[in-house]
């Protein structure tokens, strides 16, 4: 399949007299995938295409274990506003946002070869017991601190002394009665390293990137401890990420009219949730934008609601696609693919107060094959975005991606 890429660049010339610069537009035939580029991706995956996706939750882990292959410079910002599970027992104790999809793309880029850190892997990806007295759950927290664990105990200096020092802090922190059920030990290592950085997410980040080689940047889009909610076009509003998403709720029977941030109260404006410029930086350097499958609004929409990404991303003339979910979305019910592209769009053109061509913020939806032509041709009616339609399902899952496939669709795009 060929797709047409357009991007404006300046000219390379001024006329006399002239302070401006002069614009061109170049277009270039995309092959999907186009075997030489991932050929060369793949034998040099240090020099591989800055792939940004705006996403949360684990949808996206599949494909980006098999994206590390051809590049080790994809960004993620992800949404640190989920208020399910082990996070949610975090955040309320520690009034921190969520950090457990942060560790989960951290583990998924993480380099698992025998080249990289195996052990400490281990160690980040355990989860105590969901049934043990909590007496014996604090008790292995205890060992772990005290190098006696064998997962604590195989990872080697200088790096155990930080770890364990995290989890120290982590402990001395805690209040009685914390809920240790479930608990994911990288969850609690981020959340002492957190405390440690006088409540800052990005330091610790770091920490851990380099402690288990991450192939790629992990960054919380902000660094705020905020709720998501919804209006549903049945007049009701939702607070709380776990209510939305319909994993520890009934699922929502309305389709939603808008998505926005709260302090847990009341909404708060974009404009008291800008987005950090170390962010801004990454969307300026990406080589491609991707709005990536996962829940539609808490994995998606919520990443582009702060201040600023929506003139970010207009800014920047890349490939930016739309890789819509397979399957039954529970936040979307109802919803057709042109109403999904419609709630991307809606807080982006917020963001910008102006009116500007939809394809300056999305410029193609990449598709699979299953997808109706009649969809894919009402994106375009009312968007006038290209809807491409691939063979990107797994074969024995048709709920799922095939990785390689997408992460091959998405290198030919740089």
């Amino acid at each position: 399949m060929t797709a047409t890429d357009r991007r404006q660049f300046p000219a390379l010339s001024r006329k006399p007299g002239d302070d401006h610069m002069t614009e061109i537009r170049i277009e270039r035939e995309i092959r999907l995938p186009d075997d030489l580029r991932t050929a060369r991706a793949r034998s040099a995956p240090h020099l591989g295409p800055r792939v940004l996706f705006f996403s949360g939750g684990s949808a996206l882990n599949g494909i980006s274990r098999q994206l590390k292959h051809y590049t080790y410079n994809s960004i993620h910002l992800i949404t640190p506003f989920d208020s399910g599970g082990s996070s949610q027992i975090l955040r309320e104790v520690f009034d921190m946002p969520a950090v457990g999809d942060l560790r989960s793309r951290l583990m998924a880029l993480a380099d698992e070869s025998v080249l990289g850190q195996p052990d400490i892997y281990a160690l980040f990806s355990h989860r105590l017991s969901r049934s043990a007295p909590q007496a014996e759950l604090r008790a292995e927290l205890d060992a772990m601190i005290g190098g006696r664990h064998p997962l604590m105990a195989a990872v080697t200096k200088p790096m155990r002394g930080l770890i364990q020092a995290r989890l120290r802090s982590f402990a001395a922190q805690v209040p009685d009665g914390f809920d240790y059920r479930n608990a994911s030990i990288g969850n609690l290592i981020l959340a002492g390293g957190y405390l440690d950085e006088g409540r800052a997410l990005e330091p610790v980040l770091f920490l851990m990137t380099k402690m288990v080689d991450v192939r790629g940047t992990v960054r919380a889009v902000v660094d705020a401890n905020l709720q998501l909610g919804v209006d549903l076009a049945d007049g009701r509003r939702i607070l709380s990420q776990r209510l939305i998403s319909g994993k520890e709720a009934p699922p929502i029977d309305s389709p939603v009219t808008r998505c926005f941030l709260s302090d847990g109260s009341q909404e708060i404006t974009p404009a008291q949730v800008p987005l950090p410029k170390r962010n801004r930086r990454l969307i300026d350097r990406s080589d491609v934008i991707c709005y990536p499958p996962g829940s539609l609004y808490s994995s998606v929409v919520a990443n582009l609601l702060p201040a600023g990404v929506g003139r970010a991303i207009a800014a920047r003339h890349v490939p930016k696609v739309y890789l819509p979910s397979l399957g039954r979305d529970p936040e979307a019910p109802g919803q057709s693919l042109a109403d999904r592209v419609a709630a991307i769009l809606a807080p982006l053109h917020a963001d910008i107060r102006e009116e500007v061509p939809a394809r300056r913020l999305m410029t193609h939806v990449l598709c699979d094959s299953s997808v109706s032509p009649s969809d894919c041709a009402e994106v375009t009616e009312r968007f006038g975005i290209p809807c491409h339609r691939l063979p990107l399902q797994k074969a024995a899952e048709p709920d799922r991606y095939d990785a390689q496939a997408v992460a091959e669709a998405l290198i030919s795009l740089a």
